[in-house]
């Protein structure tokens, strides 16, 4: 991309105005706290602490509307306090110009370092820098600074206060995540009716989890209906994609097909009543229909064997999402070929289609299988797992990670063995928070980081436009090393959009601010008053974008400085001024000293085969002995690769917006070898969803194809680092071994397509133009012309 379309996307990024939903009471209580902290300084203090301790609480909503699972409370502690710390320690060097801005570079420095424990950390802290700038300037004395910053904490305080004396949406944000999971779920299943084998983004499977990870405090207060239903909903994804594909038994038409898709609509319909049931809060109204199509007699004898398997599991796990989200969905009454409730009776696995019951599974996890692969048409009944995690252990979806005990009673687990209630995954309290931030912070403090660049740019356009303002005869120079703070973030796109924003913006608000000001000539309270409604329309209409926020903050500065005494001549041209220039250093900073994801893009690629490698290696080791407790932890290589790949599509994402050339990895190989990454995921997926019990047959040779493909993906991860095309010698070696082995078809094959995703992928990597035969044709690759029914069937 040029530098001029990039600048112009930028630039249009910046000045958009997103439509996404308005939360008027939470804008309405930061208003009302940021009021109550200006009226007390006013009555205690003066129009200049009031101004100063405004900040505080200004700053410490903004903080409570951050993207955080962590209690708002704390957030609005956090902020005011830092934001205390900050004012104070500035205003005791600010006479001596040096000393301050050796502060300024060392504070900038770690507010930007402070980006790689979390966008919310990284927010909070570069905010604080910026509005020390200005609360510095404000007090006159030691005293009058200690005073300023008590208020500050103050304002936190009171903001804290309120959100915990009037919540809005108590585990709204946990509620949404949840139910966005489950409402995202619903709608692959709608895409799957269409579209066999459609892709899943597993983002909002990912948001939900990092919402179930809670304090202690919080665990004892979270709602049930917010309990388990997430780790059912990973386990119903596989189960999806399994009963869809066609490469699982189902044909591409006919009557199996019909009523595999009503199957799907009525599951993405439960899914959306649990959703919304979630949401709100509410009792599940589950469609009668829904439920209707799930007990369908005939649906025994129009599908067998896999597809069978996966829609009696699909039936039990929805049942459990609907009883876990607050409904009580009736008893199925079990008949010949359908199967029942997850609590009534259901058929034997090995008596697909038969008539000898056994006990019905209540929660069928990943190895949580009806019956195995290998036992398919076979009559030995045997008792149902019911445990979520792997071969039988307590590892549920909802406890990965440290935890607490859950308040579930203790379950039977695979081998009908009592195992513990399902737990809790914890979050660390907001100080044993700051050990993980430190850690986090020495991990990214390389010359390579794209996070240390930062804060090596932001603290150097900090101290040089400080220095250039204060040369500069205007005034107020701390304008433009605020503006550059404010704007500055880790990636191009988002530093150019917000740098474009924040001057729109500032201009339009200032303008608005000048404009009332003249007309109205307001007094201290009036002026205090017009802060205030320009705070609450900035909480309100934060989400929209940038360029709506800066205006409100314009706006809000200068009523608060006309509060404090300041004239609107003072500040308004120079504001203007000072922040175009702000905008323009962290403009020109990151184009001199920049950090390109473009180049890493490859590192980024190479990061999701190690990670995916291990994965798909891990479902192909469980069928290798069911019976060994030690099994590959097939949860956390999927978590792994999860993370990859998020990783790899935000790479993407901002790569798309750099206005560099691609060096080695075009768009079109990026494409196409995200695509085989994409299609391997998926091919262990359909193999994750029939997970052997531990009493199925092994299979013996997948462990010697786990092994293949485990070291194989390591050493193509170094390949595709070191530029070079990986190769898959060891994998097709152990994949021919196989075929001369009588075993278990089905896996044998869903190794073949592993196969032809991972030559999928070198093709796509393999840029070089093949020479040219004497009749001009290109010759056929190693491997052959693939055949198209392979791509049809995946």
């Amino acid at each position: 991309m040029s530098w001029r379309r990039a600048l112009k996307d930028t630039a249009r990024s910046g000045i958009a105005v997103e439509k996404k939903r308005l939360e008027p009471l939470i804008a309405v209580r930061g208003a009302a706290g940021l009021a109550i902290v200006i009226a007390l300084s006013l009555w205690l203090f003066g129009p200049a602490a009031a101004a100063s301790s405004a900040f505080g609480a200004f700053q410490a909503a903004i903080a409570t509307f951050q993207r955080s699972w962590r209690p708002r409370p704390e957030l609005a502690i956090a902020s005011g306090t830092s934001l205390a710390v900050s004012t104070f320690l500035g205003y005791l060097t600010i006479s001596e110009e040096p000393l301050f801005l050796a502060l300024l570079v060392v504070w900038t420095f770690a507010a930007g370092m402070s980006w790689a424990a979390g966008p919310t950390i990284g927010l909070i802290a570069s905010s604080n820098v910026a509005i020390m700038l200005v609360t510095v300037t404000l007090p006159t004395s030691v005293a009058q600074a200690a005073g300023h910053a008590a208020m500050m904490i103050v304002g936190g305080l009171v903001q804290a206060a309120l959100i915990v004396l009037f919540p809005v949406r108590r585990w709204g944000a946990h509620r949404d995540a949840l139910a966005d999971a489950l409402a995202a779920e619903a709608d692959y299943a709608r895409r799957l009716r269409h579209d066999p084998v459609a892709s899943f983004d597993p983002q909002p499977l990912m948001e939900a989890r990092n919402a179930a990870a809670v304090t202690p405090r919080q665990a004892r207060r979270r709602p049930a209906e917010l309990h388990g239903a997430r780790g059912i909903a990973e386990r119903i994804r596989p189960v999806l994609a399994s009963l869809a594909d066609p490469a699982m038994g189902v044909p591409a038409e006919g009557h199996a097909r019909d009523r595999v898709r009503e199957l799907l609509a009525s599951a993405a319909a439960l899914l959306d009543a649990a959703a919304h049931a979630i949401r709100h809060g509410e009792p599940v109204a589950a469609p009668p229909a829904a439920l209707a199509t799930f007990r369908t007699p005939d649906t025994g004898s129009i599908l067998t064997g896999a597809p069978y398997r996966a829609m009696t599991r699909l039936n039990t796990l929805l049942q459990d999402v609907v009883e876990t989200a607050g409904g009580t969905p009736q008893e199925d009454t079990p008949h010949e070929g359908a199967p029942s409730g997850a609590r009534g009776t259901a058929h034997s696995a090995e008596n697909d289609g038969r008539s000898t019951p056994r006990p019905a599974s209540t929660d069928l996890g990943a190895r949580g299988t009806a019956h195995s692969a290998e036992n398919d048409g076979r009559s030995t009944p045997r008792p149902a797992p019911t445990d979520p995690g792997a071969r039988g252990t307590a590892h549920s979806a909802e406890n990965d990670g440290p935890s607490t005990p859950g308040r579930a009673p203790t379950h039977l687990g695979a081998r009908g063995t009592a195992r513990p209630a399902p737990t809790t995954r914890t979050r660390p309290t907001f100080l044993a928070l700051i050990p993980k931030a430190l850690k986090a912070m020495r991990g990214e403090l390389h010359r390579g980081s794209p996070i240390t660049r930062h804060a090596t740019r932001v603290s150097a356009v900090a101290a040089t436009g400080y220095i250039l303002g204060t040369w500069l005869p205007l005034g107020h120079g701390y304008w433009a090393p605020l503006t550059s703070v404010m704007v500055m973030r880790p990636d191009f796109s988002q530093t150019y959009s917000r740098a474009v924003a924040r001057l729109a913006g500032t201009v339009i608000g200032v303008a608005v601010a000048t404009g009332v000001v003249q007309a109205a000539t307001p007094g201290t309270l009036q002026s205090g008053t017009l802060a205030v409604a320009s705070a609450a329309l900035m909480y309100l209409l934060m989400r929209t974008g940038q360029f709506a926020t800066q205006a409100c903050i314009a706006a809000y500065v200068v009523f608060l400085l006309g509060m404090g005494g300041e004239e609107w001549t003072q500040t308004v041209p120079e504001r203007v001024l000072l922040t175009l220039m702000g905008g323009l250093l962290a403009m020109l900073a990151y184009a001199v000293y920049p950090a390109w994801e473009t180049p890493r893009l490859r590192t980024r690629l190479a990061d999701w085969l190690a990670a995916q490698g291990p994965y798909v290696a891990a479902v192909f080791g469980s069928y290798a002995d069911p019976s060994v407790r030690d099994a590959p932890d097939v949860r956390g290589a999927l978590l792994t690769a999860r993370t990859a790949r998020a990783a790899w599509h935000a790479a993407v994402a901002r790569a798309t917006a750099e206005p560099v050339r691609h060096r080695g990895l075009s768009r079109t190989a990026a494409d196409d070898a995200e695509d085989a990454l994409a299609q391997l995921g998926r091919v262990a997926m359909l193999l994750e969803a029939h997970l052997p019990e531990r009493g199925a047959t092994p299979v013996p040779p997948a462990a010697r194809f786990a092994d293949a493909l485990r070291e194989s993906t390591h050493k193509g991860a170094k390949a595709i680092r070191e530029r070079r095309v990986p190769t898959w010698d060891a994998v097709r070696e152990a994949l021919d071994a196989w075929e001369t082995e009588d075993t278990d078809k089905v896996v044998r094959n869903t190794a073949t397509l592993v196969l032809d995703t991972l030559t999928e992928l070198s093709e796509a990597l393999d840029t070089a133009v093949p020479p040219m035969t004497l009749d001009g044709t290109a010759p056929e690759k190693p491997d052959g012309p693939r055949d198209p029914k392979d791509s049809a069937t995946r």
